[in-house]
């Protein structure tokens, strides 16, 4: 239970990075998990997934680059990056 509890926590709190980093005018809690980042779901745009991206990398410590292939899997919903976050952190 402790390990959902965090996924739920840290899940919360990247939503909240990308809601302050790109000033949207949605409650971070409000983002579904499972909903597109990308396109029809958030709505975000290449731009803006650059700017989630550093703003991520210098929160939790590792580097997100533009280069991943894996990049549209990591950035596919919110719980698809926080589940890379919780991989990756360093912090």
């Amino acid at each position: 239970m402790t390990d959902t509890l965090s996924t739920e926590q840290l899940r919360l709190e990247v939503a909240e990075q990308i809601v302050s980093a790109l000033n949207l005018d949605v409650a971070p809690a409000e983002i579904e998990p499972n909903a597109p980042l990308y396109g029809d779901g958030l709505g975000l745009d290449s731009i803006d997934i650059l700017e989630v991206a550093l703003v991520l990398s210098k929160r939790y410590g590792f580097t997100l680059r533009s280069d991943n292939e894996d990049n549209v899997r990591i950035f596919a919903s919110l719980a698809s990056l926080t589940d890379y976050v919780a991989q990756h952190r360093t912090q």
